[in-house]
């Protein structure tokens, strides 16, 4: 295949180098300013040539939306979405398409260097959209400028990734890094399927894009954020044979002493908060319950924060169970890390999507507290950056829908973040 895209200069400022360490040398990169690689690139026959295809491709890409908005896939049930893209990751002309355990479904542009640079997208809904899908009983629908149905507000990322894939394809150039293009399961409940990619790429990777929509909004950074189930058990019995112990009132011990804790009410830089919104027990008036259980929300930009507010509540479920004699004990429910890198916002990963974002006519918002895919990246010391934006609307009503202008600025966004990043 033919030469790298960018100017050997530019492949040296710009392209994620072998060996590139998160904090240190994401500072002190130097060469050509991001708009100064952004306009050589769009100057080029070729990369014009691939944004054409992307908009030629427009009516294709939404069907192909049509297809996977239309299969039922919440976390864990992600199987047959999966197959279907990689079908379209065969069918446009991807390497090594596979599908993992997770699972993920996963293919490459091979490059020279041995790194990466990879795209990633969510397979997986929420369980709402899987009812409304199941209740509507026919597929999304093209109308206008929509597709419309519960199941495409989320998937309109993976058809844009896979949009961005093709155009690259169509120029006949070989990336200096390889390019993967991987939809990856369970980002609503756990973020699974990217902690099994990252450990399949992070000894190569360079950066990860988690492309959540076509760039108005960027994030650098990860918010921590820990849920967990607060499980209460006790004796069971009749209102006639006395009330205590008793496990609501251990909870509502607990609840309160948890919510006096200072950061229930913090508002500082940290983005610290603490939060209980379920509390569940009981079925009828007259038993008292033998279990039950209040969620406990925690999140930080500062995982050793997260850690003491943790730390603080145990004592306190401690306390109450010495108290009351009621069993208290914390359960983990998801566990999103998060984390900041060094120098992130003067990298070029980020500079270069910022430039990309102006060139498709917005402004983006920077964020260092981003929270999805990319948290798992960041949090291992990878760069990474989300790219946000609005997709659609309604997401999990039935009335949901995507946005097809959207939908080919993510691609566009994806096609020069390969460009200019892969080399």
């Amino acid at each position: 295949m033919s030469r790298s895209l960018a100017s050997p200069g530019l492949a040296c400022a710009l392209a994620l180098g072998a060996g590139m360490g998160p904090a240190p040398e994401l500072q002190g990169q130097t060469g050509a300013p991001p708009a100064a690689v952004l306009a050589e690139a769009l100057a080029d026959d070729r990369v014009a040539g691939a944004l054409d295809r992307i908009e030629q491709g427009r009516d294709a890409t939404a069907e192909f939306l049509v297809q996977i908005g239309g299969i039922i896939s919440p976390s864990g049930e992600e199987q047959e979405r999966a197959e279907a893209v990689a079908a379209r990751m065969r069918e446009i002309g991807l390497d090594s398409v596979r599908i993992t355990d997770a699972p993920n479904a996963i293919g490459v542009i091979p490059g020279r260097s041995g790194r990466a640079l990879v795209f990633v997208s969510t397979l997986d809904d929420l369980a709402t959209v899987a009812e409304h899908q199941r209740a509507a009983g026919t597929p999304p629908r093209v109308e206008g400028d929509r597709v419309v149905g519960p199941g495409t507000n989320t998937s309109l990322t993976t058809a844009a990734i896979l949009a961005a894939a093709e155009a690259w394809l169509s120029t006949g150039l070989r990336p200096e890094h390889d390019l993967v293009f991987a939809a990856v399961a369970e980002e609503e409940t756990g973020l699974h399927g990217m902690k099994a990619l990252y450990e399949q790429y992070r000894d190569r990777a360079d950066a990860f894009v988690d492309v959540l929509g076509d760039g108005q909004s960027i994030s650098y950074g990860a918010l921590g954020i820990h849920w967990w189930r607060v499980n209460a058990e006790g004796p069971a019995g009749h209102t006639l044979n006395g009330g205590l112990p008793n496990i609501n009132q251990a909870m509502g011990r607990a609840i309160d002493r948890i919510l006096s804790l200072p950061a229930a009410s913090s508002t500082d830089d940290t983005r610290t908060r603490l939060n209980i919104a379920m509390v569940q027990s009981g079925a009828v008036f007259n038993h008292k319950p033998s279990e039950g259980w209040f969620s406990l929300d925690i999140r930080s930009m500062e995982a050793a924060i997260i850690a003491g507010i943790e730390a603080e509540v145990e004592s306190i479920l401690a306390d109450v169970s010495e108290e009351t004699g009621i069993a208290l004990r914390m359960e983990p429910f998801q566990l999103t890390p998060g984390g900041q890198i060094a120098g992130a916002l003067e990298s070029p990963l980020v500079q270069t999507s910022r430039e990309i974002s102006r060139h498709l006519g917005f402004d983006p918002s920077l964020s260092d507290s981003g929270s999805a895919n990319l948290n798992v990246a960041i949090a291992a010391g990878t760069p990474a950056i989300g790219l946000g934006g609005s997709r659609g609307g309604d997401r999990g009503l039935p009335t949901e829908w995507a946005d097809i202008d959207v939908m080919m600025r993510t691609a566009q966004h994806v096609l020069l973040l390969a460009v200019t990043l892969g080399g």
